[in-house]
Parts: structure tokens; C-alpha cells; sequence
């Protein structure tokens, strides 16, 4: 018997960023519904690099997510010896399958607060910085970098938007979970968490309220009780595919009294 036979994972991420995840988890046993709450749309602007100058000039290029170097790599004009930062395992990992050196990762931790942990941001006055990023957004990054003194420069490549599901999509999920089918959502992100809750038919809601939800931070889980969410939170110990997996096991053993 495989560790999550029984168990019924709803993934959330968006579409193109949902099929590593989901095979991790049916490796376990686990059977998935995929249910994107978030579209991930390109911010079309053939003038931006232009508006950027040289992109040598810069003494630093920080990549904010995944889908900024999805969307954004190509103002880096293939060029191999650029300064690279990345806020996470999952941005260096981008960055290193498009042919990418990253010099500067946090050394735990996929979010604003562990790359700004790093020691080669802490004098940074005076350089210039440019942060390649999805539109909106926190924006505790770019604050704190222009606190610090850098000469900042934003490439906002993306936008983010809540996936507007239609209502037969409503009604085949909530058959789901009057099924049994579902016992964990993922909310991978705040943004995906809030736009679940925010999708949800009253139906769904009380489904919502009633599984376990699965996030990797504390920050995440405090927008969903800020939402009013009042299920029991399961916590991983990031967004890294393989940790949210583990995270979903060791519960199945707690509860199973495995």
C-alpha cells in the first residue's frame, strides 16, 4: 500500500506549472483534481528592453519568481556572464534550464525575507539593481531595496489573474468533495488561497472549511484565517514540490496512526 492511497490532492497552481506536483503525488498514491485558481498572462511590451538600456550595466538582475524568468529571460539577451539572483530554489532552477548561472539564492527559504537575508544585499547603496517581477504583488522586495540604497529598476513581465471558473466547473468539483474524493487542497501562494475562497460557491465553502488545507509558510496560512478559512492547516516546509509531498505523507501517517 502506497503512503497517500485514499487520499485525494486538489492542485491549484497554475496550468502550466501544475504536472511536476501532481506526479509526485500519484508516485505516493495519491489521487489529484486539478482546479487552477490563478492564470498567469504575459505583459506584451516590445519597448521594454529598450527602456532598459544595456543590460550589462547593471550590477545586479534579481528574478522574483519562476514565471518572471518564464516571461522575462529574454531581456537578458542571452547573455551568460550577467549577476543573477534568484528568491528561490524554484527561480535558480529556471534560471539554470534556460542556460542561467545564479551567483546570489537565499540559503533557506523561497521568499522576499531570505533573499534580502543574504549577504551580498546587505550593502548594495548606490548599485544598480534591476528586479524582474509579475505585476503587483508583494512589494517588501523592492521596498526594502531602495531602502537599502539601491538604484532600482522594476521589469514587471507578467500579471497575475484570479481564473474565472465556469459554473459546470463549480458543480463537478463540488460533486467531488460530496463524494469523498478530496481530503487536501493546496494553496501554494496567498494569491492562490485568497482566490479560492473568493471562487467558492456556498457549497464549496463548507467543503473548504472542512478538509485540510496545505501551504508552505506561515504567511500563507494567515490569509486564509484573514479569509475566514477555519480548516485544519497542514504546513510544508516550503513550495518546493517535493516538500509539499511530504509535508501531505507525514499527516497521512499522524492520522492513519501509522
Amino acid at each position: 500500500m502506497l503512503p497517500l492511497d485514499g487520499v485525494g490532492i486538489l492542485i491549484t497552481r497554475p496550468s502550466h506549472q501544475a504536472a511536476a506536483l501532481c506526479r509526485l503525488f500519484e508516485v505516493e498514491g495519491a489521487a489529484v483534481t486539478r482546479f487552477p485558481a490563478i492564470e498567469i498572462q504575459p505583459l506584451a511590451d516590445t519597448r521594454r528592453a529598450a527602456r532598459l538600456g544595456a543590460i550589462g550595466d547593471f550590477d545586479l538582475i534579481i528574478f522574483a519568481s519562476a514565471n518572471a524568468v518564464r516571461y522575462g529571460a529574454a531581456l537578458l539577451e542571452q547573455q551568460r556572464d550577467l549577476p543573477l539572483a534568484a528568491i528561490g530554489p524554484a527561480t535558480a532552477r529556471a534560471l539554470n534550464q534556460a542556460g542561467y548561472r545564479v551567483s546570489i539564492q537565499p540559503h533557506e527559504g523561497f521568499d522576499s525575507e531570505s533573499l534580502l537575508r543574504h549577504p551580498k544585499l546587505n550593502s548594495i547603496a548606490g548599485r544598480r539593481v534591476l528586479l524582474v517581477k509579475g505585476q503587483g504583488g508583494r512589494e517588501l522586495l523592492q521596498d526594502e531595496l531602495q531602502r537599502r540604497g539601491a538604484a532600482l529598476t522594476l521589469a514587471e513581465v507578467y500579471r497575475r489573474e484570479c481564473r474565472m471558473a465556469a459554473a459546470d466547473e463549480l458543480r463537478a468539483l463540488e460533486s467531488r468533495f460530496e463524494r469523498r474524493e478530496i481530503q487536501v487542497i493546496t494553496a501554494t501562494s496567498g494569491e492562490i488561497g485568497g482566490n479560492l475562497l473568493v471562487l467558492a460557491t456556498p457549497a464549496l465553502r463548507r467543503y473548504f472549511d472542512a478538509a485540510h488545507w496545505l501551504v508552505p509558510s506561515a504567511r500563507v496560512a494567515d490569509v486564509l484565517r484573514q479569509g475566514g478559512l477555519e480548516a485544519p492547516i497542514v504546513r510544508a516546509a516550503s513550495a518546493e514540490d517535493q516538500d509539499l509531498v511530504s509535508a501531505v505523507v507525514r499527516w497521512r501517517s499522524t492520522v492513519s496512526g501509522a
